[in-house]
């Protein structure tokens, strides 16, 4: 879907991009982190053609964003972290004007920017100044502008900056339904935003990738193991020996309890394909061993 090699961006002497290549699959939610400065948003306004690179090349669905910029552009929908708003306009003429700059044809748009209102949760302020909307509502106006077109891509960068608790759980869950229709290209500094909603996450680092991988196996790789927290009704002896016998497991550690609910740490291999969860729950049901508390203690994102 897009394709990005060796991507280089020079001002002066100074390399805000340095070599970057990943490639983003059809349907996926990737994740690009990095701290400050490290070159992010600068890739995704190469990506989106806003920028261009001083070297390498970044192609969207077959199409260099160079050599044919209009058909390029078109697969893509951009948030950038600032949205692109006019504030004295209502949020209809806005989403109006951005369907006029995007060349979308006047039959069917009254019709899709009904969906589109509807899909964002802003068809209440439709008719309203730009100007005199929260920031939860700008920013969800700046998503509708970005779905203009129907694009087949989404780049979104920090949709959530300055939202409350409330506002960033709503557009969390926006993403969500996005993604199962779009390409997502993600960049945020909340980290647990990320881990929730995408599949695989970059990471760059003063221009550079300095990881690419699922968040699971980055974890792992971390840990150098993956442990999981049970907490169960039982006698901790038979729980131990009917666990220790399911393949995949290389440890068992019981923690100290004074009350008859017991938990252990499980050690599990970092083999291909051995989560154990499945195993895990079905020998504790044939033992009659009520599982209170079953989750993960690996590594998270943060």
């Amino acid at each position: 879907m897009i394709e990005i090699t060796n991507l280089v961006k020079r001002y002066g002497d100074k390399k805000a991009v340095n070599g970057i290549s990943f490639t983003v699959q059809k349907g996926e939610v990737l994740g690009f982190l990095g701290p400050n400065g490290a070159g992010k948003s600068t890739t995704m306004n190469i990506i989106t053609g806003y920028l261009s690179s001083t070297s390498g090349t970044v192609k969207v669905n077959g199409h260099d964003i160079l050599e044919e910029p209009e058909e390029a552009k078109k697969c893509i929908g951009y948030l950038p972290e600032l949205p692109p708003l006019y504030l004295d306009m209502t949020v209809l003429e806005y989403l109006n004007f951005m369907c006029d700059l995007k060349k979308v044809p006047r039959a069917g748009r009254k019709e899709m920017l009904a969906k589109i209102l509807s899909m964002v949760k802003i068809v209440d302020v439709a008719d309203r100044l730009v100007g005199n909307l929260s920031k939860g509502y700008k920013q969800r106006v700046g998503i509708a502008q970005a779905l203009i077109g129907d694009p087949e891509i989404l780049i979104l960068d920090e949709p959530t900056v300055g939202l409350d608790p409330n506002q960033i759980l709503e557009i969390r869950k926006l993403i969500r339904n996005l993604a199962k229709d779009h390409t997502i290209i993600l960049s945020s500094h909340i980290l647990s935003e990320v881990q929730a909603v995408c599949d695989r996450v970059v990471i760059i680092n003063h221009g550079k990738v300095a990881a690419i991988d699922t968040i699971t196996d980055l974890s792992k790789k971390l840990s150098g193991s993956s442990k999981l927290l049970l907490s169960f009704k039982g006698s901790v002896k038979d729980v131990k020996n009917a666990l220790q016998a399911l393949p995949g497991i290389s440890g068992i550690n019981e923690r100290v309890s004074d009350s008859d609910i017991h938990e252990i740490d499980i050690t599990v291999s970092n083999e291909k394909g051995s989560d154990v969860r499945t195993s895990i729950f079905y020998a504790m049901s044939k033992g009659g061993w009520p599982i209170l508390e079953f989750r993960s203690l690996d590594h998270t994102l943060e």
